[in-house]
């Protein structure tokens, strides 16, 4: 089987219009996802997605289609045979590395995560029934260890794999019939208290007992929007909270320490995403308080989350979808975690990345740590009905596990057409600045 096309779409959502995802730094985005497809000579495609929130879109966009020519005509069992080849080949490529991360870790994040989702359909398993059913060996052999071996060693990665193998059968099987713990951010910055109320309460007919808010613009409606939000979940529910890396060190220490009557489970990205020892310095002093520090969805690469997991910096690892350079990047991470014992929380939301982080709390649930304990893979309600074909799914609180094959992000044609940027209906009957030109 060979790859002999693929297609890319830039879809922009405007979300910025009900300021749902809103929170102290990025204040009207616009949820938009660049969808990937590799179309091959038989009747698979590869599909997968690379979440953003509006204007850049198009460079991710660019960024995809200029890569992918290091992947077109490629036989399949290229990747299958050894993905961290392919993976070297796009992350390493002798020129385009001078670009760093960012666009071009996550543009070469959507290829990789597309072959993956390939990977997964030729064997028709969900993608983190794949992971689970590889064996140890073919997983470390997937991760470039050259940044990561001081921390980890592949070695120390087979065993932490090995030991889990005995149970994992039966962990299968009481995962099919109940997924990770869900949390569910409800607190966006720009919803009204009672739209918040609303929105919680029907999470918890839903079985929810973990919900988040977004802090950090002003001290005094944090303080009162908290303590409503404790008094509507109840004492015994989990209260997260969130800045988006509005704070400097020293304000993230302070401004927490007026919100520790609330009791938050933890503060998420309280300061810079790649500031390690800002959040040593913060993780510190939260620890009198029993609040955890999060982070993850915006860290850029495999290194900084060795950094900030061997160092103690955070409570809780978020690794995000699409950041990252693809699956290769998230098994490296997930391994790390495990090492030094820090529960995988990821990060969802937006579009697509809810249907693609649910396998990775899967596979280091059944697979790598081997447990629940303290783990919530997080949960966003909107975008899922008229945007994909298979939505996904919560029962009791907790993810229901995926079961066809691949991501399961293969999307509505109808969803792509109504909100393809800049040519659809929408986007060009649009008034006012878009792209750059969106000053919030």
């Amino acid at each position: 089987m060979k790859i002999t096309e693929i297609t890319v779409e830039d879809v922009r959502v405007p979300t910025s219009d009900t300021l749902l995802g809103s929170d102290p730094f990025h204040r009207k985005p616009d949820y938009s996802a660049v969808f990937i497809t590799l179309h091959t000579d038989s009747d698979l495609t590869g599909n997968s997605l690379v979440f953003n929130i509006g204007a850049g879109n198009d460079w991710l966009a660019y960024g995809v289609k200029d890569l992918s020519v290091l992947i077109k005509n490629m036989a399949v069992a290229e990747f299958t045979d050894s993905p961290n080849l392919i993976y070297e080949r796009l992350i390493d490529h002798h020129q385009m590395r001078w670009l760093a991360d960012g666009v071009f870790r996550m543009a070469a994040g959507g290829l990789l995560n597309a072959l993956w989702d390939l990977w997964a359909k030729t064997e028709n398993k969900p993608l983190w029934a794949l992971l689970v059913d590889l064996p140890p060996e073919t997983l470390v052999a997937s991760v470039n260890w050259r940044y990561l071996k001081d921390a980890l060693t592949p070695d120390e990665a087979l065993a932490i794999l090995r030991q889990q193998q005995p149970e994992i059968e039966k962990r299968k099987e009481h995962f099919i019939d109940r997924g990770p713990a869900a949390y569910s951010t409800s607190g966006w910055l720009g919803l009204t208290d009672a739209e918040i109320v609303n929105h919680i309460e029907k999470l918890k007919q839903q079985g929810f007992r973990h919900f988040k808010a977004k802090v950090g613009t002003n001290l005094q409606d944090d303080i009162n929007r908290l303590t409503q939000l404790r008094k509507v979940i109840g004492e015994d529910a989990f209260l997260m909270t969130d800045a988006n890396q509005i704070w400097g060190v020293d304000e993230a220490i302070e401004w927490m320490s007026h919100l520790t009557d609330v009791r938050p489970y933890w503060i998420e990205e309280p300061t810079a995403r790649d500031d390690v020892m800002g959040f040593i310095k913060i993780q510190k002093a939260m620890q009198p308080h029993g609040i955890g520090v999060a982070a993850g969805e915006q860290v850029p690469s495999p290194v900084i989350f060795k950094q900030l997991l061997s160092s103690g910096a955070l409570t809780h690892c978020q690794i995000d979808a699409t950041r990252l350079g693809g699956v290769n990047d998230v098994i490296a991470v997930i391994l790390m975690a495990a090492k030094f014992n820090i529960p995988v929380c990821p990060h969802g939301g937006g579009i697509g990345l809810c249907n693609m982080i649910r396998h990775y709390s899967l596979w280091d649930q059944i697979a790598v740590a081997g447990t629940r304990d303290n783990r919530f893979c997080e949960y966003y309600d909107a975008l899922q009905q008229d945007v994909f074909k298979v939505p996904v799914e919560v029962k009791d609180g907790c993810y229901v596990a995926p079961t066809q094959p691949g991501w399961g992000v293969e999307v509505h044609h109808a969803f792509i057409e109504k909100y393809r940027y800049p040519l659809s209906e929408l986007w060009s009957n649009r008034s006012g600045p878009l792209g750059p030109l969106f000053i919030a």
